[in-house]
């Protein structure tokens, strides 16, 4: 819940412990969408606008919902999960109550190999999701509709609290549910953890329907009569009888982050402090995902209207926040920007990391990533041409050398002996 919040200040982590407010829009009319714990704890409430904010709680801050940054954060709960599982996916938005949720279905199916059981696997997710930025609720259950009505009320609860006033900023609640003990939690909720359309909840209400139980006491063939057949859908997603099909491995590695800036920079200092912190998100969700970055692709959009973008090859995969940073401000400083920046966004292309099986009888060489990268610098130092490993050539001077492309990897001696002989 709440993930515009948490989606502002990830971008923005100075913005913690100060009374901030995500409101739906610039005007005085906006609404306020999302809410920290220190706002609430000062009497504001989601759904007041700006002006009721600031008369309870003058110094608020204020910031505006961003949908590229929900969409980054969104996607950082999708790397969370594929740190995982193999089989993750993220669920479709919600609209009313639950708008400013977001959720990621995975398959945790065969945990018990890595994890002892299913509250350390929870434990684990909830560690992974507060290191990216990111701290909600974790439902396990038969079904993907049923743990989302679990969340939803683990969430509700924490934001509800009596005393004293709590927000899912500080609880990290989780609930792990057997399918025989499923029906019997879900029959108290409101039917309004199903999310149904505005139609059917006035009708379900002038029928008396209030929780789930009520909903599943009556019969199906004269509900759909009556309502319409989308109350059906309700009905099986109480059940967990909905249709779900399989998760899909997702084969997708190209990571996205991005930021609207709130006053247009024209110097690459401000730019390098907004691509530290681009490049620091980015860095932290290859790291979950296990990949390193062979491309990066930033583009800049102008204030005057304009769009410019570029390609940045990587000597090799990598994960350096520091190298990745050097290499964009090499960039710009080369070609500066024509005109003020009022969005950044930056791509970034991962692929797998390399892995290599070491000698057993030969001491530890060079990471082949970071030996790439040393390589690849000073090849733009000193030329293509003047970097190499020296090999005698067939020559009558005897000082007379080559240069042949540095090795990637030693070669393995036959025998134990070998191995030992000094060279």
């Amino acid at each position: 819940p709440d993930l515009p919040l948490h989606a502002e200040l990830r971008a923005n982590p100075e913005l913690q412990g100060l009374p901030l407010v995500i409101t739906s829009g610039p005007g005085s009319r906006a609404e306020i969408l999302a809410l920290s714990r220190e706002a609430s704890c000062q009497g504001v409430r989601t759904g007041q606008t700006l002006p009721q904010a600031r008369a309870v709680c003058p110094g608020i801050e204020v910031r505006v919902a961003s949908p590229v940054l929900e969409k980054a954060a969104r996607e950082a709960m999708l790397d969370v999960a594929l740190s995982l599982a193999p089989r993750a996916e993220l669920a479709e938005r919600s609209s009313g109550l639950f708008l400013s949720e977001g959720a990621v279905y995975i398959d945790a199916s065969g945990t018990q190999a890595l994890h002892d059981n299913e509250s350390t696997f929870a434990s684990v997710l909830h560690a992974r999701a507060e290191r990216t930025g990111i701290r909600g609720v974790v439902a396990l259950a038969s079904s993907r509709s049923i743990a989302r009505l679990v969340a939803r009320h683990l969430a509700h609860s924490a934001l509800h609290a009596s005393s004293p006033p709590h927000s899912v900023e500080e609880i990290a609640p989780t609930r792990i549910l057997s399918p025989k003990a499923e029906l019997a939690f879900l029959a108290p909720l409101p039917v309004d953890l199903l999310d149904p359309d505005d139609r059917t909840a006035q009708a379900l209400t002038r029928f008396g329907i209030h929780c789930i139980r009520d909903l599943l006491r009556l019969p199906r063939r004269d509900l759909a009569a009556r309502l319409g057949p989308a109350l059906l859908q309700l009905v099986a997603r109480a059940c967990g009888e909905e249709n779900e099909a399989p998760l899909a491995e997702p084969r997708i590695t190209s990571l996205e982050e991005a930021i609207d800036l709130e006053a247009a920079i024209e110097s690459l200092e401000p730019l390098s402090f907004v691509l530290r912190g681009l490049i620091s998100r980015l860095t932290e969700r290859l790291t979950l995902r296990s990949l390193g970055c062979v491309e990066l692709r930033p583009t800049l959009q102008l204030e005057n209207g304009g769009q410019e973008s570029r390609r940045i090859g990587v000597a090799s995969p990598c994960q350096d926040e520091r190298v990745l940073l050097r290499l964009l401000r090499l960039a710009f400083e080369s070609k500066p920007p024509t005109a003020a920046i009022d969005r950044v966004t930056l791509v970034c292309e991962g692929v797998p990391l390399r892995r290599e099986q070491l000698d057993l009888f030969l001491p530890r060489g060079p990471s082949a990533n970071e030996l790439d990268q040393t390589l690849a610098e000073l090849s733009a130092i000193c030329g293509a041409e003047r970097v190499g490993c020296p090999e005698v050539v067939d020559d009558h001077r005897p000082d007379a050398f080559s240069l042949k492309p540095f090795p990637r990897k030693s070669s393995r001696p036959a025998n134990r002996a070998e191995a030992n002989r000094p060279t």
